[in-house]
């Protein structure tokens, strides 16, 4: 885990596997980055996550609850680069407010319907053996 503060921004890069042991720790990590500004300044807090390979639930639910805390404190938060299969697990949960915008439009490109969806469901482009 890295972390690099510059004029109202944070970047914080992750590697490897996230799941409920290494949840906890980027859990800490986002909350102290999200402590460290006085409520009266805007933050934004980018994570990168190019270098992730795997992410269960323990992971999304950190994130959630990092971008709940962030809101709170008028900061925001978004995912850069996730990897694909992640990116599907944070679009059915209906949880693309995560996601960076550019991301976003690129998958809305693909045929995915991004935001929150009805019943949780998100629209996932058809494709292989059942196109």
């Amino acid at each position: 885990m890295y972390r690099h503060d510059h004029a109202g921004r944070t970047l914080i890069t992750l590697a490897g596997e996230m799941d409920l042991t290494t949840a906890r720790l980027v859990t800490a990590a986002l909350t102290a980055c999200l402590q460290d500004v006085p409520r009266t300044t805007e933050l934004d807090v980018d994570v990168d996550l190019t270098a992730v390979t795997f992410c269960d639930a323990g992971g999304l639910n950190a994130f959630l609850a990092a971008s709940r805390q962030a809101t709170d404190t008028g900061a925001t938060l978004k995912l850069h680069y996730p990897p694909p299969i992640m990116t599907r697990i944070i679009e059915i949960t209906g949880s693309g407010h995560l996601l960076e915008a550019l991301h976003r439009t690129r998958l809305r490109g693909l045929g995915v319907r991004v935001g929150v969806c009805g019943a949780g469901t998100a629209h996932l482009p058809v494709t292989g053996p059942y196109h």
